[in-house]
């Protein structure tokens, strides 16, 4: 173990760095991306269409394929931060809501009618002036 520790140390450093990156990211864009949600946006059984969804086809594609692909390594940083030095859960959450999958609209409801999170959600709304989320 020691012996790979040794040979691999620019390779822990640059997961190192990253990771205090993506930490420090996380950090100053959680209250900014929470602003971003509609106040009404968990108040209706079915998700609204995304704005881009008007935008010409090959324009929709880029940007869905960009939003997936920043969910995909914000996710797998994530994963690599729980066990290195990071907020590994707090990107995993981020990754999950950037990602599109079946039942995400559903999951995202329930996670938001949990009475601590939604209080949470609701403080960092009312730390950028939005209104409180409603359910």
């Amino acid at each position: 173990m020691l012996d790979w520790l040794s040979h691999n140390q620019t390779l822990l450093t640059w997961l190192s760095v990253i990771s205090l990156v993506t930490f420090v990211a996380s950090l100053l864009a959680l209250p900014w991306l929470v602003s971003l949600i509609p106040a009404d946006y968990f108040h209706h059984q079915q998700r609204h269409p995304a704005p881009f969804k008007e935008r010409h086809p090959v324009t929709r594609l880029l940007l869905l394929m960009g939003k997936n692909l920043l969910g995909l390594v914000l996710l797998c940083g994530g994963i690599l931060m729980l066990f290195l030095p990071g907020q590994g859960l707090l990107t995993i959450a981020m990754g999950m809501l950037l990602l599109d999958y079946p039942g995400k609209y559903l999951l995202e409801r329930r996670v938001v009618g949990h009475p601590s999170v939604l209080k949470g959600l609701n403080w960092l709304r009312s730390k950028r002036d939005q209104p409180p989320i409603e359910l």
